[in-house]
C-alpha cells in the first residue's frame, strides 16, 4: 500500500534514507558522502521545505521506502519535484520504486523533474525507463539553480531528468 508519510513515520523515512544511500558509497565523489548521508535536522528542513514523503508499507505497517515530492510555485514554470527516493536495501528490485513513482506522477498535472547524482547510473537509469530524459548541461545548470537550493559543487556533479510522457 502507499500512503502519505506522518510525523510518526519520521523515524522510518529517516532509516530508510540512509539505509538506501549506502548505494552511492564508492560511487558519487567522496566530497559528497557523509555518514549519516542525511542527518535528522536536514530531513526536519526538507519537509519544511514542502517535501512531502509518501511510502510503501507492508501490511505490519513497516515502510520499505520512501519518495518524496516537492511543488516549486515558480513564476517562470510551476513544477513537481521527485525529492529523496530510496527503498531499503533488503527490499530494493521488487517494484517498490516503481509503484512510488507511478503514484507520484498521478499527483499532479505540472512538469515533473528530478535530480540525481551523475554518477548514480542505476537511479538514471531507473528514471529513463520510466519516461524521464536527462536534460542538457545548460538546462540542467538552469533547472538546478531555479529549482533546488543546492551548491555549486552539488550542481557540478549532478544530472537533472524530465519527464517526457507528459
Amino acid at each position: 500500500m502507499i500512503r502519505i508519510c506522518g510525523e510518526k513515520d519520521f523515524e522510518q523515512t529517516y532509516e530508510i534514507i540512509n539505509d538506501g544511500a549506502a548505494a552511492y558509497q564508492g560511487r558519487i565523489p567522496v566530497d559528497r558522502i557523509r555518514n549519516p548521508y542525511m542527518s535528522r535536522e536536514e530531513l526536519q528542513h526538507e519537509i519544511a521545505q514542502g517535501v512531502v514523503f509518501y511510502g510503501f508499507e507492508e501490511p505490519d505497517a513497516r515502510l520499505l521506502g520512501v519518495m518524496g515530492t516537492q511543488d516549486i510555485d515558480h513564476p517562470t514554470q510551476p513544477v513537481t519535484l521527485i525529492r529523496h527516493a530510496y527503498v531499503r536495501t533488503s527490499a530494493q528490485g521488487k517494484g517498490i520504486g516503481t509503484e512510488l513513482l507511478k503514484h507520484l506522477r498521478t499527483l499532479t498535472t505540472r512538469p515533473v523533474l528530478i535530480g540525481t547524482w551523475a554518477d548514480a547510473s542505476w537511479a538514471i537509469g531507473f528514471y529513463m525507463r520510466h519516461g524521464f530524459e536527462i536534460v542538457s548541461i545548460e538546462e540542467k545548470d538552469r533547472l538546478l539553480r531555479t529549482y533546488w537550493n543546492i551548491s555549486d559543487r552539488q550542481i557540478e556533479t549532478s544530472v537533472v531528468l524530465a519527464d517526457t510522457t507528459g
